[in-house]
């Protein structure tokens, strides 16, 4: 009865060291769904971009920028040639006003010192994590494949960034004695997540 007593503890041992290991392993490993929340619930992810719009007197240069051909494509602003200051050029520069299509499309953004005030901020979309499309570690840093999008949040963000490209991004982490953490500091092999934004191509 000893030895059977004996040799089923031994089992057992055997049976919870394996279990620790593995236990040991996974948290070790870098998974995809800890990668992806990570990301979704950084701040670099999650910042809405916002535009600022400025109506009054700016440069040739902002007038004819994509963002402001976007604005009078959708005839939410309108401008007349006006003189430029001494220290403004090349010229023309525009009196940029909006139109009352633009005033009811940025009602909600425009401040009551909007008249005294040339600049307003609108935001415009955010993104969302489509999949964490492939990791690959070596000891403790990781590298994460992404694919991302943007999701407007009203019509600016709508004609600013048009649905259905999707964006392909790299990510670097380093685990720590309390898990994985999103890399704070760049090297020449280690990609911030505001880098890899910034730096992402359209997905094929």
């Amino acid at each position: 009865m000893r030895i059977k007593s004996t040799a089923q503890a031994s089992i057992a041992g055997l049976l919870l060291l394996i279990c620790a290991t593995a236990a040991c392993s996974s948290r070790d490993r870098l998974s995809r769904k800890v990668a992806a929340d990570l990301i979704t619930h950084s701040e670099a992810f999650k910042t809405v971009p916002e535009f600022w719009l400025r109506t009054g007197t700016i440069s040739n240069r902002d007038y004819t920028s994509p963002e402001y051909m976007v604005l009078q494509h959708h005839g939410w602003i309108t401008g007349a040639n006006v003189p430029c200051a001494p220290d403004v050029s090349p010229s023309p520069c525009w009196d940029v006003a909006l139109t009352p299509v633009g005033v009811d499309t940025f009602r909600n953004f425009i401040s009551k010192n909007t008249a005294t005030s040339s600049y307003f901020n609108v935001p415009t979309a955010r993104r969302e994590l489509l999949a964490v499309t492939g990791v690959s570690q070596d000891g403790n840093v990781a590298d994460a494949d992404f694919q991302w999008r943007w999701m407007a949040v009203n019509d600016l963000g709508s004609a600013l960034y048009p649905p259905g490209t999707k964006y392909q991004a790299t990510v670097a982490f380093r685990r720590y004695d309390d898990g994985w953490r999103l890399q704070q500091g760049a090297t020449k092999s280690e990609q911030r997540l505001e880098d890899a934004l910034k730096n992402a191509e359209v997905a094929h």
